[in-house]
């Protein structure tokens, strides 16, 4: 709980909020595969060399498995200037989702899908863009318009077996 306090009060340069960079890497980042449901995807979310989050693994769909999700409990106020989160990392082509919550005991998650490129890039996803999807099922509730960011994740569950590697340098919400 110490830490989740410290993480809370983030360093804000140039009006944005840091989620995570590479001056920001003592935060316990939790694997969530389908082995919570029988499968045997499995996945890590390991720092690099140059202190870059990767988020690499393995989906598979046997056992009824197919997805692969890391996980961060944060504490996040919004204000009506914070608008976006933005993604600087380097994916795989692969098409992945940014999650996040509410409430802490809230058991659905907002989502927004975003593709990768091979190359290094800015993706932007509008906050009140994230939807509410409960184990993939989209739900009759209305968009991201939460006060608070209590956890994100990033989730990848392509419907097919693949390899992944997702190399994160920052996260900010802007």
């Amino acid at each position: 709980m110490k830490w989740l306090v410290l993480f809370s009060i983030f360093l804000c340069m140039n009006d944005e909020i840091i989620i995570f960079d590479k001056n920001n890497t003592n935060q316990r980042w939790y694997i969530t595969n389908d082995d919570v449901m029988g499968g045997i995807s499995n996945s890590s979310m390991k720092l690099d060399e140059e202190n870059k989050m990767i988020f690499s693994g393995n989906v598979s769909l046997d056992n009824n498995g197919g997805f692969a999700m890391t996980r961060l409990p944060v504490s996040i106020n919004l204000d009506d200037e914070k608008t976006k989160l933005v993604l600087k990392l380097k994916g795989d082509g692969k098409k992945y989702q940014l999650r996040i919550k509410a409430k802490n005991n809230q058991r659905f998650w907002y989502i927004q899908s975003f593709q990768t490129s091979k190359s290094t890039e800015e993706i932007e996803l509008p906050v009140h863009k994230f939807y509410a999807s409960f184990r993939g099922y989209k739900l009759n509730v209305d968009n991201f318009s939460g006060a608070k960011i209590t956890e994100i994740a990033i989730l990848i569950g392509n419907k097919k077996k693949e390899a992944f590697k997702l190399s994160i340098e920052k996260i900010t919400l802007k």
